[in-house]
């Protein structure tokens, strides 16, 4: 054992002991967030499951708010089931943007079956940078009641207890619930990015909000007092970006206190949405171009994370190559280790998440999506486009 560790003092260089030093360290990070934040979601759940979750059993009226644009066929598919849910006493208030198709004669004969539903809107020629922001303050001034629970115009509820489960977390001085949306893909190379995408962002933003640090939810399934919205001046602080009603605006309102997270399967709402290349990195661009507003010490952790993950298995591909062309069998075994430790970790807590909220799972192809999904947000921020005001969408 003397002779070996010689041998490996004498033929390795110190910049190798460096990097597995350092190797070693990007394992601990990553283990960190895994254990801290990313298997929260887990941990919530056996929680509310063994009842140590308090929830409300009061029904508090609600405002469903739903912004579209051109959705005749999609308001026709989705809006029975949300004027349908098994809940006392709500309305829903469709916010239409200007549309040129035949949403207004449907909402309006929609209306003579639903007395709950209303419908407003949004004049095509107003110049707004972001007309998503602008129809949701309308929709919102519009509102009756004080709780409000919002989605988009290509989404449904999961069931008919979708607004009753949402509700049921007003308590202990919540203001907000964070919820969930499943996306509803096939098996096609781009729908498997976006759904791995949607889990990695919901174990990140819901399970920082249930380490009390509330970031960001998703436009699809969000619910928030108005009082607190008029409070906060709506979303004037950045109106100047068409992006940021579901993640900037809870930067400024949302606290470890007010905040909630609510990610049973009857409390979700589906995404049906066809997504193609140009769309995909168009959205992620314009996300990405509200992330510089995040608050420092979110943005620092997004940041360690994302950059610690690509380092590891950059690092870890070096070390392996330079062990097997040394032959240094024992080293290119702890390097495989190491690398096979976080694998396991990473692969059981998205495994488990997957079920909980309902999602096919990952397994081999987690490491390929994992670095994929970085490097891409590197492409857009380096190379990409956030888009022109031709291009804005408010979805």
């Amino acid at each position: 054992m003397e002779d070996y560790i010689n041998h490996l003092l004498n033929e390795i260089s110190p910049t190798y002991w460096i990097a597995i030093g350092g190797f070693l360290l990007l394992l601990i990070i990553q283990l960190y967030y895994y254990f801290k934040y990313y298997n929260r979601i887990i941990r919530y759940a056996k929680k509310a499951k063994d009842g140590l979750v308090r929830y409300s059993t009061k029904t508090p009226p609600v405002s469903v708010i739903i912004c579209a644009q051109n959705e005749a066929e999609n308001l026709k598919k989705f809006l029975p089931s949300i004027l349908t849910q098994d809940y006392p006493k709500y309305e829903v208030i469709v916010v239409n943007d200007g549309s040129t198709d035949q949403s207004c004669d449907l909402l309006e004969e929609m209306d003579k079956k639903y007395p709950h539903l209303y419908h407003t809107f949004l004049p095509m020629d107003a110049k707004y940078t972001s007309r998503k922001k602008m129809c949701l303050t309308v929709g919102i001034k519009a509102a009756k009641y004080d709780h409000l629970l919002l989605l988009d115009a290509d989404c449904q509820p999961a069931g008919k207890n979708w607004v009753r489960s949402i509700m049921s977390n007003y308590e202990d001085g919540a203001e907000i619930v964070l919820g969930y949306s499943k996306v509803e893909g096939d098996d096609s190379f781009l729908s498997k990015i976006i759904r791995y995408d949607s889990i990695t962002s919901a174990m990140r933003y819901l399970g920082f909000a249930i380490q009390g640090k509330p970031y960001r939810g998703t436009a699809q399934n969000l619910s928030y007092k108005k009082e607190l919205f008029f409070k906060n001046k709506g979303f004037s602080s950045h109106l100047n970006l068409i992006l940021g009603d579901d993640n900037l605006f809870l930067q400024e309102v949302a606290t470890p206190q007010n905040t909630r997270v609510e990610f049973t399967q009857q409390s979700q709402t589906i995404t049906h949405r066809e997504e193609t290349k140009k769309s995909f990195m168009y959205q992620k661009g314009l996300l990405l171009k509200t992330l510089w507003k995040y608050k420092k010490s979110i943005l620092s952790s997004i940041f360690i994370e994302n950059s610690s993950r690509l380092l590891f298995y950059g690092v870890f591909a070096a070390l392996l190559v330079f062990f097997l062309i040394k032959q240094e069998w024992i080293l290119a075994g702890i390097t495989f280790l190491f690398f096979l430790i976080r694998f396991l970790v990473q692969l059981n807590i998205i495994r488990k998440t997957s079920a909980i909220l309902g999602e096919k799972s990952f397994a081999l192809s987690i490491p390929f999506f994992d670095i994929l999904l970085p490097l891409i947000s590197l492409h857009i921020i380096t190379f990409g486009k956030f888009g022109t005001k031709e291009d804005a969408i408010w979805r």
